[in-house]
């Protein structure tokens, strides 16, 4: 069976070795330990297969809890189906939020473009030069002193 070190799955995935230890700090990988005192991380099949789902997962925008649940499952011996049902719960939800995402996008940049039209009509109207829209601080009037408010006298 084929084992690798930090560094082999690191440089494969293209990630770093410290996202390949945030990801064994989350639950997501538990490589053996070698060496003295276990400072060496030996990672075998099973946790490159989980680093790989998890990166899938990452690159379909789930969160860590998400992937976590999806890998683990993956593991279990379960029936297949119910597995199956419940990662298409799950992309469900996700394609649900991204749609919502991108409604939100699509309005911003309608609104983005409706100011860019609006600033090319004030630049053409102005000969192609920005005016200001109000007056600076320093060639504003002075404003006047504020009156003193006469105290109210009780009713009583």
């Amino acid at each position: 069976m084929p084992t690798y070190t930090i560094t082999e799955l690191a440089r494969e995935f293209d990630i770093t070795p410290r996202a390949i230890r945030f990801y064994e700090d989350q639950g997501l990988l538990s490589p053996k330990r070698e060496g003295a005192g276990g400072r060496v991380r030996v990672y075998g099949a099973r946790e490159r297969t989980r680093l790989k789902l998890t990166l899938r997962g990452k690159r379909l925008g789930l969160s860590l809890m998400e992937i976590k649940s999806l890998v683990d499952m993956y593991e279990s011996p379960k029936d297949t189906s119910a597995q199956l049902k419940r990662f298409m719960q799950v992309l469900a939800q996700h394609r649900e939020t991204l749609e919502r995402q991108r409604e939100d996008l699509e309005v911003t940049l309608a609104e983005i473009g409706a100011h860019e039209a609006e600033c090319r009509r004030l630049l053409a109207a102005n000969g192609g030069e920005a005016k200001p829209a109000r007056k600076t601080a320093a060639k504003r009037k002075p404003e006047k002193p504020a009156r003193e408010s006469k105290p109210i006298k009780d009713a009583a």
